[in-house]
């Protein structure tokens, strides 16, 4: 791979410009910024710098980039990634202008750097380093860059109902990846699923002064026993039959949680705080964060919360929820169990609002692709990387992967204080550099594996 990494250091000049260039697009899905000219931007460059087929495929709402790279042998990595940016408030705690991409001791800052346009342009700049040093591909390359990730994927799952032939694929790099706190790279074989949805509750027809609290039934009062009802001190969910489907690890499972290193006391330094969630720590707090589903409060609103005092009894109450699962929760039962839960408990009033369902989704660590990105990241970045049997993260690996037995891996060039979805969002430049020669040694090593690698 010497030729390869000659070329992406002589080219990383411009593998940085390009990936600067896209993240002054301000591509924000959930207010509609810069969305057609980031997915122009990408479309194009598919086809100018990696030599493919691209095009623009519509959705219900922003456009899949597909793209298409012949390689010498009939096989095909895909790439999934997202060319979306989560919105970039509150922009008076960045330190550099969000959408400026400015580097400072050799840190790129920007929105969307880390999550996920770094990772994005990587894959694209391996392709383009693979075909300048060796004039070719030695296998296909996909590419599907979607536009609504951070949004929820909301129109992700029609597209791959109708359009399984673009997706068809012999494995998937997915798009994200750290460092972590000690350094070490992190290598993730799956996702968590989540619902996510909102509970509304209702009181009296308008707000009133809250002398009538002795009388009148406060929304948020009830919402909050509701909440109660749903999840213990321990974080334990007491919705009937939530655990029924938990699937639990493996030996196999096991052994990754062994051999996983998860920073402790670098996390709690970080995040300011002494302990974590029942005070869990070694394997007992890996399995916890991985194989444990969750249900987690995301903001509540309700009543007057401005500066000083304003003395109201709120006729509404609202808040919005997530729940991660494992396999082989399913999250449209997980979402009938939680209406039945609110229906049975006395709470039937109270209205549930959907925002999006992602089932979990899991990668055999011996699949060969598996063992081709750990084996590589070692290679190349000179450490054996920490392997995720699963993230405690979600995304819709499940309708674009393993729905159609498709095994992905993750792996990228995020560090540990990335700050994704924060302010002064980041990347160490010398780590993008690093991820490109990482995903041009996986395309070169998976091409020259079987399938199943046990």
């Amino acid at each position: 791979m010497e030729d390869v990494f000659r070329v992406v250091e002589k080219n990383q000049d411009v593998y940085i410009k390009w990936l600067q260039e896209l993240c002054r697009i301000p591509s924000v899905a959930a207010q509609n910024r810069g969305m057609d000219e980031a997915a122009g931007k990408v479309k194009e460059w598919i086809k100018e710098f990696c030599q493919g087929q691209s095009k623009l495929v519509a959705t219900e709402g922003f456009p899949v980039v597909y793209g298409e790279v012949q390689g010498e042998v009939d096989k095909t990595l895909l790439f999934y990634n997202h060319y979306d940016v989560q919105p970039e408030d509150p922009i008076d705690l960045w330190t550099h202008p969000p959408f400026s991409a400015e580097i400072h001791d050799g840190v790129l800052y920007a929105r969307g750097v880390a999550d996920n346009k770094g990772n994005l342009i990587a894959r694209m700049a391996a392709v383009h380093a693979l075909q300048e040093a060796r004039g070719k591909l030695p296998i296909n390359v996909k590419f599907v860059f979607e536009g609504e990730e951070e949004i929820g994927s909301v129109n992700l799952p029609a597209f791959c109902r109708n359009h399984q032939d673009l997706l068809a694929a012999d494995a998937c790099i997915w798009e994200f990846g750290y460092k972590n706190a000690d350094g070490r790279q992190q290598v993730s074989l799956g996702v968590k699923g989540m619902v996510y949805i909102e509970l509304i509750c209702r009181g009296a027809s308008t707000d009133l002064h809250s002398a009538n609290a002795a009388i009148i039934e406060n929304p948020a009062w009830r919402l909050v026993q509701a909440l109660h009802s749903m999840r213990d001190d321990s974080g334990y969910v007491k919705i009937e039959g939530f655990y029924d489907e938990v699937e639990a690890p493996i030996e196999s499972d096991r052994v990754l949680l062994d051999q996983l290193i998860y920073s402790e006391e670098e996390t709690k330094e970080k995040l300011g705080i002494d302990r974590f969630v029942n005070g869990v720590s070694g394997h007992e707090l890996k399995e916890q964060l991985i194989f444990s589903p969750t249900c987690n409060i995301c903001g509540l609103t309700s009543g007057y919360q401005g500066e000083g005092t304003k003395t109201v009894l709120p006729n509404v109450a609202s808040v919005k929820l997530d729940f991660r699962l494992v396999p082989n929760q399913d999250p449209h039962t997980i979402l009938g169990k939680i209406r039945d839960h609110l229906d049975k408990n006395g709470y039937s009033d109270i209205e549930l609002k959907e925002f999006g369902l992602e089932h979990p989704a899991r990668t055999n660590p011996q699949d060969a692709i598996a063992q081709s990105v750990v084996m590589m990241t070692e290679k190349v970045l000179g450490q054996k990387p920490t392997v995720m049997p699963m993230s405690p993260g979600t995304g819709p690996m499940y309708e674009v992967c393993q729905q159609f037995d498709i095994p992905a891996v993750s792996v990228g060039v995020g560090h540990f204080s990335s700050n994704n979805h924060a302010p002064n969002e980041n990347i160490v430049v010398q780590d993008f550099i690093d991820g490109i020669k990482l995903m041009a040694a996986v395309i070169d090593d998976f091409s020259q594996r079987g399938g199943d690698e046990l």
